[in-house]
């Protein structure tokens, strides 16, 4: 019995799916959250993840595993969404972060002070340079390790690191100013 090449490619295929749809479960709010952290609008954020997952099954007959784990790769779709849609937006209006809702208790007091420090964080991530809050946002929301984080970047895992231990004391030496 002669093996069909074309069943071997529609198992491969098979196979892919069943782990995209898998990464799909584990993965969407992971780069849902990285992607609104990039562009600030959660509708908005939430289409762009559902694109990634996609994209990716539109490119899944292409995907060979070159010690990159798909996981990876989904977000490598993502980071490239997000940059033409921040290409498309410079074209848009804006939404400044003082407009973004958060959701938190009924107490307006609370409400205010969620949202004064959430300015704070979003200007002292504002003057970090355009490598370290990419390294910020995969890392902490999209919640890749530092080795996952560097496949995308194309950096090193140490070099990954480096760039988040800079980024974090960063961070700290301007919040701190303005406290």
């Amino acid at each position: 019995m002669n093996a069909d090449p074309d069943n071997d490619k529609t198992g491969s295929r098979e196979l892919n799916e069943a782990r995209l749809a898998s990464l799909y479960e584990e993965y969407y709010n992971k780069i849902a959250r990285y992607i609104f952290v990039r562009i600030g609008d959660r509708d908005e954020a939430e289409d762009l993840a559902g694109e990634v997952f996609l994209k990716a099954l539109q490119s899944l007959d292409s995907y060979k595993e070159r010690g990159i784990p798909m996981r990876a790769w989904l977000f490598r779709i993502a980071h490239n969404l997000v940059v033409d849609y921040l290409r498309q937006a410079a074209k848009r209006k804006t939404v400044p972060i003082d407009n973004v809702q958060v959701v938190t208790e009924e107490d307006p007091q609370a409400m205010v002070e969620v949202k004064m420090e959430l300015a704070r964080v979003a200007k002292a991530l504002d003057q970090l340079t355009p490598a370290q809050l990419q390294v910020i946002e995969l890392r902490f929301f999209g919640e890749l390790t530092s080795e996952e984080a560097g496949r995308i970047l194309n950096k090193s895992s140490g070099a990954v690191r480096e760039m988040q231990s800079a980024a974090i004391k960063q961070l700290r030496k301007l919040l701190c100013e303005e406290s």
